[in-house]
C-alpha cells in the first residue's frame, strides 16, 4: 500500500521527473494549453499554479530568479511576469483547468487530458450538488 506517499513517479528518476515537470510547465505557460496524459496533467497543475502565484505578486528580482530556476525558457519567464501574472491578480488560486478527453492514447491506452490556463474573466463553477430531499415523515 502507498499510504502517505505523495506524488507520482512516472517510472522516472527524480531528476528526470523534475525536468519533465519543468518542460510541461514551460509549454503550458508558453502556449496557454497543452494535451498530455491525465496523470501528468494532475501532477503539473499545482506545480504551474505555484509559478503563477509567484508572478502574481508583481515583478521582483528574487521572484524572477526563482521562476527562471524552474522554467527552461527566459522568454516564457518574461511572459509569466508581464502577461500571465497580472491577469490573475484578483484570483486567490485555481488558475488552471483540466479537461478529460474521451479518447485514449493509441499506443498504450493512457487516458488523455487537456490542461489550460483560465481566461481573463473566466470562472470555475462549483460542482452541482444534488438537491436535498426531505425524508417522508412517518405516520
Amino acid at each position: 500500500m502507498r499510504h502517505q506517499k505523495a506524488g507520482r513517479k512516472f517510472k522516472r528518476s527524480p531528476s528526470h521527473r523534475r525536468m519533465l515537470l519543468r518542460n510541461l510547465a514551460t509549454a503550458l505557460l508558453e502556449h496557454g494549453q497543452i494535451q498530455t496524459t491525465l496523470a501528468k496533467a494532475k501532477e503539473l497543475q499545482p506545480f504551474a499554479e505555484k509559478l503563477i502565484t509567484l508572478a502574481k505578486d508583481g515583478w521582483s528580482l528574487d521572484h524572477f530568479r526563482r521562476a527562471l530556476a524552474v522554467l527552461t525558457n527566459k522568454q516564457v519567464a518574461f511572459k509569466l511576469f508581464h502577461e500571465i501574472g497580472p491577469r490573475f491578480k484578483t484570483r486567490t488560486g485555481g488558475y488552471t483547468r483540466i479537461y478529460k478527453l474521451a479518447k485514449v492514447r493509441q499506443g498504450d491506452a493512457a487516458p488523455m487530458a487537456v490542461i489550460s490556463l483560465l481566461g481573463e474573466d473566466e470562472t470555475v463553477k462549483p460542482a452541482a450538488k444534488a438537491p436535498l430531499v426531505a425524508a417522508p415523515k412517518p405516520s
